[in-house]
């Protein structure tokens, strides 16, 4: 006598959360943690390298997947300098991290990686700065942009160029 299970019967698995692309993102989670100490001078402290390895695994392995890395990212490094604007402000930043790492995959798959560069430094940098007007004004945004804008643009440029080194390579497939 055998027993058959119709594929009906048989559940779907969510196939996002997979042994192995939990292991990537904690490496990259872990590669946050240290950018996170290497901070630019910004007036709140929490402009650093933190935000590379979401870039890179946003455009190297999907949106979900780059937008959580970069959210943690901002998270570890606000919890390194004291959450300096406070919890909830830190945590709509990462949510910010999340969509800026989301833009990023999107406009490198609908344009190409060059114009995602511009896009996202500039959503990072000048955009997502506008959190501050309610709590510093406008002294406190502009204080924030040089900084805000060289961390952005290096963090990205960095996940950029070590995705297009990489994928050369053939090791993201």
């Amino acid at each position: 006598m055998t027993t058959e299970v119709s594929e009906e019967a048989t559940p779907q698995v969510n196939t996002f959360w997979t042994p192995r692309r939990v292991a990537r993102m904690a490496i990259f989670i872990a590669l946050a943690a240290v950018g996170a100490l290497i901070k630019f001078p910004s007036p709140t402290g929490t402009v650093a390298l933190d935000s590379a390895p979401g870039y890179f695994s946003a455009i190297s392995f999907g949106w979900l997947e780059g937008g959580i890395v970069s959210a943690f990212g901002h998270i570890l490094t606000a919890a390194s300098t004291g959450f300096p604007l406070g919890l909830v402000i830190h945590l709509i930043i990462a949510a910010e991290q999340f969509l800026w790492a989301a833009i990023f995959w999107f406009v490198k798959e609908k344009v190409n990686i060059w114009v995602a560069i511009i896009v996202a430094a500039f959503c990072n940098g000048v955009l997502g700065a506008l959190i501050v007007l309610p709590m510093g004004g406008v002294g406190l945004y502009i204080s924030l942009l040089p900084g805000l804008l060289v961390g952005s643009a290096v963090n990205i440029i960095l996940a950029a160029l070590a995705y297009l080194s990489i994928s050369k390579s053939g090791l993201l497939k």
